[in-house]
């Protein structure tokens, strides 16, 4: 619900969490009542677009993250957009974690991320590389991986060859081994547009130069900070600091300067205070959110809004977080916010979905929460059988 305070024209707007709530889910196509939503998304790169980014470190979750805000797209269209019509890109994103992005906005992305700053030298004195050795570094990345489709092995003998044996000294801790020391920029250089995954070859992840030219920083920022206030506000610079792995100093200075010009403008967000939208979009939901929704892994639904108190209410904070971090478990939705978690297990074309809510579901509720299991087994192209605790509901195609 949107209310305006008595006064002048410029009076503060109030927004409850159960408006932003509901405005959120529906501006991204997860909203439960068909009626709050415009068309569902007809291509996977704008159901990207809507949620900012697909974390995409587990592929499978990604595809599934896509679909469900899609109408009728399949893990298939996914991969389509993703290999073949390229209108998807697999990257570094916010967070420095692997997302897919929209090829469309990839300058955009590339242009905010390589702008964010990257605050201390995290890396033992030992690993660290100077200012100069990184942007050689991403230089020859870039160079090597121009017209080519690399493994993580041939790129790093590329680089070692373009750069001197100093990037090749092992010095990063890896998985129960050694990397060399130029593996600490590999974020960087996909935040710089020099660095996206290509096709897998065989079971090894290759690498390629997207091509991209990032747009200034000076642009590019203001624009991903009015897209993610559209898509999660309202928000403060500390949600967006949160969300973007950055300074909260440096994040407050960028909503400042935004506020300073007009493009975004101050609301009171319920109990939880001050907070920010796009100029003019004030307007929010009356009808609180009712029905039930399946997210799968660091859905960016559940990463992104905030405050999370409100998303993961009561003992879902204990049982569908780890450690405040979201995304770590799959989440069931119950009229908008999370009310338990869920997982899948393949086997050939066969999904064995478990869900276990944190409090019994009325019939209305298993009725819904089997709609969405068969949703889930059409986007991931299987027959899913559904289990609420200990009881098989049946089958589902």
């Amino acid at each position: 619900m949107t209310t305006r305070s008595p006064g002048p024209a410029t009076a503060a707007v109030t927004v409850t969490w159960a408006g932003a709530n509901a405005r959120r889910l529906a501006r991204q196509h997860l909203h439960p009542d068909a009626a709050a939503l415009a068309s569902p998304f007809a291509e996977p790169g704008d159901a990207v677009a809507a949620m900012l980014g697909a974390h995409a470190q587990v592929l499978s979750a990604a595809e599934l993250s896509v679909g469900l805000r899609g109408d009728g797209l399949t893990r298939t269209d996914v991969r389509t957009a993703l290999w073949t019509d390229r209108t998807l890109v697999k990257t570094s994103g916010p967070r420095g974690t692997v997302h897919l992005l929209p090829a469309a906005d990839l300058p955009l992305w590339t242009g905010a991320l390589s702008a964010v700053p990257t605050g201390p030298d995290p890396f033992p004195e030992n690993a660290r590389m100077t200012p100069d050795q990184v942007e050689e570094v991403v230089a020859a990345v870039g160079d090597a991986l121009t017209g080519a489709e690399l493994t993580i092995d041939e790129l790093s003998d590329e680089v070692v060859a373009r750069t001197g044996p100093w990037a090749g000294d092992l010095v990063m801790p890896g998985f129960q081994t050694m990397w060399p020391r130029w593996r600490q920029v590999l974020h960087l250089a996909g935040h710089r547009g020099a660095l996206a995954y290509a096709p897998n070859r065989g079971r090894k992840a290759t690498y390629t130069n997207p091509g991209c030219t990032p747009l200034p920083g000076a642009g590019a920022l203001p624009a991903l900070i009015e897209r993610y206030l559209h898509a999660y506000g309202p928000a403060t610079p500390a949600h967006f600091a949160r969300w973007l792995a950055a300074p909260k100093r440096w994040a407050a200075e960028q909503f400042a300067a935004q506020a300073a010009s007009g493009a975004i403008e101050e609301v009171t967000f319920g109990e939880d205070g001050p907070a920010w939208v796009v100029a003019g979009d004030t307007d929010f939901p009356d009808a609180p959110v009712r029905g039930v929704r399946l997210l799968p892994y660091f859905d960016a639904f559940a990463i992104a809004s905030a405050p999370r108190k409100r998303l993961f209410p009561g003992a879902a904070w204990e049982r569908a977080l780890d450690g405040g971090q979201a995304g770590n478990f799959p989440v069931l939705l119950v009229d908008g916010v999370v009310a338990g978690v869920w997982h899948q297990r393949r086997s050939g074309r066969r999904i064995a979905v478990t869900v276990e809510p944190l409090k019994p579901l009325s019939g209305a509720r298993l009725r819904d929460l089997e709609e969405q299991v068969e949703r889930v087994a059409a986007i991931m192209e299987g027959t899913a059988e559904l289990t609420v605790g200990q009881v098989t509901v049946g089958p589902h195609a």
